[in-house]
């Protein structure tokens, strides 16, 4: 007799969803005891390392990732990652356990109120009528999440697993495609806006995924800058290239001055325009034209637009790049970039990428190192193909800098702003992707909301880098308290803390670096071989609060 379980097995492999990362309870072990050999078992300590971790591997391209959580307890802890896969737009399944169906009216021990739980953050959230409906469920999970780009949760009670599946019907297609090809005439007015552009604009958004040789072809034929979207989970576009303006401003005046002297902007795989602190004020100044295209509904939903395309963005650009002629902008940027050196050359040189000026290579001897120290060192010696995590909100303005993203994984970060994406994430990534460099650059503030990570990394042999830029304190908290002048803030730093004898308890190799000569020493000791590396380690890298960061 064929059983839910069973069918539920056959339903992840044909979705490729075979990892399964979990932090197991009570109500989980019917399903989870004897898994068969071709389901992997992933264990994190914690239920926001779990989604953390499943995040990072569906980024990686193994999508959707499955994550299995421990009823109201599990779901509960894991909030705040599943509202930042969210807001990463990555396709998750979430499996989450619940109480025997048969007295879930008496409400008995780890029931669980679990349908909103997660509030609107899921896709979709579905608690089956009928044990026999999980396959189903799980099935249309994963189309969902996929199409919607991001975590479809699957509500399952523990005595579900062994009812019986035989002659049952999956209700679910086995095969979904989504053709993503777009018609010349439904561009035309684009094409036509483009086209007449004095000075046109890109903003490239973390929805650009496998559209980035395409942008880079479109921004090449335009001849116009590309600016990176704020706070964007991901680079959109080459960092290193010489047409790469640099980041947005998330703020209003600052974002109007930045667009000004450009009559069409096209935001691609980006919101129009993703802000931070409220200013008053239009987004663009008067005679700025404004186009979008992404392929999230709720972002073309509610950009202020002038034109605005509900489509693939690879689509799209792939298209744009051949209908539009190449201007003269684009003939003369040519000339210009075959004699010019790129960001990442004269990083190299001792300057800062995309500047001509920058702080000196190095700090003086004895003086404490500062967080852009350490990002110049590492930056020279990053692999071109290292993807790279980032969670240290008050050196992000530095690793923009000074570590361009070279690749669409060269810089990956939490969009929603919570903390405890970095370790976990890198994790995942590093899992999904074994062949590539994994770097985690990460505070220790933020480390410490994911630090369990750490020993699924050591357990399971993921050769991640994690460099802890640790200054003792939320930096970012006190320049904020600092601005509001409300006072004196309440929160004592945490200076205590030893992030390397954390990492070493979790089973995580670690190295504290305090001088200029150790974090040179150290990077050139892993950097080398970071590709094949095969256990995890901690720099503990200790710098100063840098007093012109302003967040």
């Amino acid at each position: 007799m064929t059983t839910v379980r069973e069918a539920v097995f056959d339903v992840l492999r044909r979705h490729g969803m075979t990892t399964l990362f979990c932090n197991p309870g009570s109500t989980e072990v019917p399903l989870l005891a004897g898994l068969p050999d071709d389901l992997r078992f992933v264990l994190a300590l914690h239920e926001g390392s779990v989604v953390g971790m499943a995040t990072g591997w569906a980024i990686g391209g193994r999508a959707p990732a499955l994550a299995v959580l421990h009823t109201v307890a599990g779901l509960g802890n894991a909030v705040g990652a599943i509202a930042t896969a969210r807001e990463n737009r990555v396709p998750l399944v979430i499996l989450v356990g619940q109480q025997d169906r048969r007295h879930l009216a008496l409400e008995p021990f780890l029931t669980g109120r679990l349908g909103g739980l997660a509030g609107d953050y899921p896709v979709r959230v579905d608690q089956p009528v009928r044990a026999q409906d999980v396959p189903g469920a799980l099935a249309r999970a994963g189309h969902e999440a996929l199409t919607y780009r991001g975590p479809a949760l699957v509500v399952v009670p523990m005595d579900d697993w062994e009812a019986p599946y035989e002659g049952e019907t999956t209700a679910a297609p086995r095969r979904l495609l989504r053709p993503a090809a777009v018609a010349d005439a439904d561009l035309a007015p684009l094409v036509e806006l483009l086209a007449g552009a004095r000075r046109p604009a890109i903003v490239a958004g973390a929805g650009v995924g496998p559209g980035w040789d395409a942008l880079v072809a479109l921004a090449e034929r335009l001849g116009c800058p590309v600016f990176q979207e704020s706070f964007g989970g991901r680079a959109g576009f080459p960092q290193d290239h010489p047409q790469y303006a640099g980041v947005l401003p998330a703020d209003r005046g600052r974002l109007r001055e930045r667009l000004a002297a450009y009559d069409v902007v096209l935001a691609v795989g980006a919101p129009v325009f993703r802000q931070y602190a409220y200013a008053p004020g239009p987004l663009t100044r008067p005679g700025t034209v404004v186009a979008l295209v992404t392929d999230e509904p709720s972002e073309a939903h509610r950009s202020p637009a002038d034109l605005a395309y509900l489509a693939s963005p690879a689509a799209v650009c792939e298209r744009l790049a051949g209908l539009l002629p190449y201007s003269a902008r684009a003939e003369g940027g040519r000339a210009r970039r075959a004699q010019e050196p790129s960001p990442v050359t004269r990083l190299a040189a001792g300057s800062t990428a995309g500047s001509t000026a920058g702080p000196p290579a190095g700090p003086t001897a004895g003086h404490p190192l500062r967080p852009a120290d350490v990002l110049r060192e590492l930056a020279r010696r990053l692999p071109r193909d290292a993807v790279l995590v980032e969670e240290t909100p008050s050196s992000r303005p530095d690793l923009h800098r000074l570590v361009p993203a070279r690749t669409s994984l060269g810089f990956v970060s939490a969009a929603m702003g919570g903390l405890g994406f970095g370790v976990p994430a890198a994790v995942g990534l590093r899992m999904a992707l074994p062949d590539r460099p994994v770097v985690a650059v990460v505070g220790d503030g933020s480390a410490l909301y994911g630090l369990h990570a750490l020993w699924s990394a050591a357990h399971y042999r993921v050769g991640a880098l994690f460099v802890v830029l640790a200054n003792g304190r939320y930096a970012v908290m006190d320049r904020l308290a600092d601005k509001h002048g409300g006072g004196k803030a309440p929160w004592p730093p945490f200076t205590e803390v030893d992030m390397g004898a954390l990492a070493r308890s979790l089973g995580c190799p670690a190295l504290r670096v305090d001088s200029y000569d150790g974090l040179t020493a150290a990077l050139d000791d892993v950097m080398p071989a970071l590709a094949t590396r095969e256990s995890p380690l901690l720099l503990d890298v200790a710098v100063t609060v840098d007093p012109d960061f302003q967040p």
